[in-house]
């Protein structure tokens, strides 16, 4: 009994041996690039979303303060108002990445609010009261990073896109896309609208 169990020990082992050799190899190969560039795009997508979500919680109370050194300044406040109603409008879940004629009607939306915030803050300028105001200092200070926020996600969320997209097109990705993940799709990105994509949109202080 001992006899006949001896070659099938050494069988098993030798699979054993075999599997975990083709499962290094595969991985060497690149099999799991697919699935985990995927994941850091979604991982990045949600930054963008975050720290837009953030820009559009903190213009409520800027408009309100500037209101109250600057109400003449109504087709301003007015402009900032619908651009941000427009912006929030737009459902901004998973499903975007896949639709790239409603990810550029996301990136419109964002371009036409910071357009408008530009606006607002150059107003500012004709107010020194309003200038002053420890309030809209806060405010001021806080967009201001929180711009600084979305261009660097904006840009991580673009290199993940352009990085997953290129390991679907090319070798051995593309291999592994066809034989094991063609239920995935290239991603959409957002399109450089300006010299320097990276840097964070124009909002002058």
């Amino acid at each position: 009994m001992g006899i006949l169990q001896k070659p099938f020990r050494q069988r098993t082992v030798w699979q054993l041996t075999s599997l975990m050799a083709l499962v290094l190899l595969l991985s060497g190969c690149g099999i799991n690039n697919i699935p985990t560039y995927d994941e850091k795009v979604t991982s990045a997508w949600s930054q963008v979303e975050n720290q837009y979500q953030r820009r559009a919680d903190l213009i409520p109370n800027l408009v309100e303060t500037v209101k109250g050194f600057a109400a003449q300044e109504q087709e301003t406040l007015t402009a900032v108002i619908e651009a941000r109603s427009k912006a929030t409008s737009i459902q901004v879940d998973e499903s975007i990445l896949n639709n790239p004629q409603k990810l550029q009607q996301f990136q419109q939306a964002q371009g036409e609010l910071s357009s408008a915030l530009s606006r607002l803050m150059a107003v500012s300028e004709r107010y020194p009261d309003l200038k002053s105001n420890q309030n809209f200092l806060a405010l001021q200070s806080q967009l201001e990073g929180t711009e600084n926020r979305i261009a660097v996600a904006r840009r991580d969320f673009i290199q993940a896109v352009e990085r997953y997209n290129t390991e679907l097109r090319t070798f051995p990705g593309k291999i592994w896309h066809s034989l094991l993940y063609s239920d995935l799709e290239p991603r959409a990105n957002f399109e450089a609208t300006t010299e320097n994509a990276e840097d964070a949109p124009a909002v002058n202080f």
